[in-house]
């Protein structure tokens, strides 16, 4: 699930071009304290520290995203304005890949992440597995550390099947359809996973890594494409739903 970063990069552009005003001005008022004030510092000097500080804290505290695909579905559905939490993990300063540790990612966390291969491009995905862990995969169910494989079947929905997957304590409802089931190819994982069949294999977690995979098993390019997750791509935790026009009921809800 790809997620656009447009407005954000509007508003670090905005930032620029008012800081660079608000300079102008200084330096304008430094040279001839007497100086009319132009028509451009209220439209943009003047709102430098406006912009700045919704723009630090929409990168280092909360962010909100809107989804454009279903790889997460039924989770997290097309059309869902997502409330991004930067602090779980600790705020990220703005302009760098730095992070101030205050907590650490969970296992079944659902969290935003930078493209390992794009880094323009902020994904969603919920976290499996941290590093270490021992994985089992089988027809789009895992189990982590030798527990054993709990799926529910729930019902279908547009012609695919639900199932409640309960995973290292953590109870999610996946998506899969039938004659797939998670018979993805799994070559980006490398030599860390041993595969076992068509829709089978094991795999154990490298150091400083962690497995993504989106509940809508087979309709998500997750780590089984591009491979294990450096842990310091992770931006923050999805905590719920803030609104979706299309359907209201989703307002607010927690995932």
């Amino acid at each position: 699930m790809a997620l656009g970063f447009a407005l954000n990069e509007a508003l670090a552009a905005a930032t620029a071009v008012s800081g660079a005003l608000a300079l102008a001005w200084w330096w304008r008022r430094r040279q001839n304290a007497q100086s009319a004030k132009p028509w451009w510092v209220s439209w943009g000097a003047e709102l430098f520290t406006v912009i700045a500080l919704v723009f630090g804290c929409r990168v280092a505290l909360a962010d909100w995203m809107h989804v454009p695909s279903g790889s997460m579905e039924p989770t997290v559905q097309v059309g869902d304005v997502l409330l991004i939490n930067h602090l779980a993990y600790g705020p990220r300063l703005p302009f760098t890949n730095t992070a101030l540790p205050l907590g650490q990612p969970r296992r079944g966390d659902v969290v935003v992440f930078r493209h390992p291969d794009e880094a323009s491009t902020f994904l969603v995905k919920r976290l499996v597995a941290l590093p270490g862990d021992q994985v089992r995969f089988r027809d789009g169910v895992v189990a982590v550390n030798s527990e054993p494989l709990q799926a529910q079947w729930l019902g279908e929905e547009g012609g695919a099947l639900l199932l409640q997957e309960t995973s290292a304590g953590v109870a999610r409802t996946l998506k899969l359809h039938r004659g797939v089931m998670g018979r993805l190819p799994i070559a980006a994982l490398g030599d860390a996973c041993r595969t076992l069949g068509a829709a089978a294999w094991d795999c154990t977690v490298p150091p400083g890594h962690v497995l993504m995979l989106g509940d809508h098993r087979d309709n998500s390019a997750d780590s089984r494409v591009w491979g294990f997750l450096p842990e310091r791509e992770i931006y923050g935790r999805v905590d719920r739903v803030l609104v979706n026009f299309t359907d209201l009921s989703r307002v607010l809800k927690r995932l």
